[in-house]
């Protein structure tokens, strides 16, 4: 068969978000459920624009699991690299829905997440090679054996253009932003494109200013830097012929926001679009973030994903262009 357009690998969940918005947890009484996992939903968000996608990851023999499975193949994503891992349970979600900006969210993944038990065999390494791009994430360097199986796929791609890094730290997964800092250290010698908040490119490569962390981003060999800066948009930077940085910055894109969880990942999807269409930075980076805005007006994430038209008429609409 033909090369992916895009492989990622890490966390899975099942999304049970309230259906009441402000609202604490333990007021609320439906929810509704939906795929999750930030690499699972950035297959999702390229599927949506069209291409060929699939996912590495594991769950729970249990009906969760099942419902894992039929979702991706709903969402048009290859399920062939889902695996499932007996005795530990496929992970749960849950958040609490606060707009604009307060999200609280609360991982079931005991007494151990299926997705942190992927292992260096199994991975299929041709594909992994093959795929136009491979994204994985921090969070799967956070423990054994998925820190080794995805240094492991990075390591298989020689720092073929692209494979892409979400540095994604979530502190509630490691003991410490140093131990953290090592991982993403190792994992950026094999990486092209590096994408993560102020936050997490402290946590890489220490540095916290947008400009500063881009820089020290390009230092460790990567090609592609962007720094996601919240309200104040998004900075992006590449190193120019001269060996200074070429630098695109863009702003934010302004929507009354729902739920501000997916909206990275509907980012990174839209990203990955542009890269495949051989876009430049800058309207890669617009398109992305027009994509990211859609989804944090919306509740949930996988369902919220947007097509290439919708995406392009709010660029459009808001002149970023």
């Amino acid at each position: 068969m033909s090369p992916h357009d895009l492989i990622t690998m890490g966390r899975v969940s099942v999304d049970v978000y309230p259906l009441q918005v402000g609202v604490r947890l333990e007021d609320v009484e439906t929810f509704g459920k939906y795929l999750g996992g930030s690499p699972t939903n950035v297959a999702v968000a390229a599927a949506r624009h069209g291409h060929r996608t699939a996912v590495i990851t594991r769950t729970g023999e249990d009906p969760f699991g099942r419902y894992v499975h039929t979702a991706l193949r709903e969402y048009g994503v290859d399920d062939r690299f889902v695996t499932a891992v007996p005795g530990l349970p496929t992970p749960l979600a849950f958040c609490e829905i606060f707009p604009p900006d307060d999200f609280p969210l609360y991982f079931y993944r005991y007494p151990k997440a299926p997705d942190l038990q992927i292992e260096a065999g199994e991975l299929d390494l041709p594909a992994i090679r093959a795929a136009r791009i491979f994204w994985a994430t921090v969070t799967g360097l956070c423990d054994e054996p998925s820190r080794t199986a995805t240094l492991a796929a990075l390591a298989a791609r020689s720092r073929r253009r692209d494979t892409v890094l979400d540095l994604d730290y979530r502190p509630m997964f490691w003991p410490s932003p140093e131990e953290a800092g090592g991982a993403v250290r190792r994992a950026l010698e094999h990486v092209t494109v590096a994408v993560g908040n102020a936050e997490e490119c402290a946590v890489a490569v220490g540095e916290r200013e947008p400009y500063a962390a881009a820089e020290a981003l390009l230092d460790r060999g990567v090609r592609l830097a962007i720094v996601k800066r919240g309200p104040k948009g998004v900075l992006a930077a590449a190193r120019s012929a001269a060996g200074g940085m070429d630098v695109v910055e863009v702003p934010p894109v302004e929507v009354e926001v729902v739920n501000g969880l997916g909206a990275g990942d509907a980012f990174g999807g839209a990203l990955c679009h542009g890269l495949l269409a051989g876009w430049d930075v800058e309207r890669t980076v617009r398109f992305a973030n027009a994509a990211g805005a859609i989804v944090a007006s919306r509740l949930a994430c996988s369902p919220a994903m947007p097509a290439t038209g919708e995406v392009e008429e709010l660029v459009e609409a808001t002149g970023d262009h």
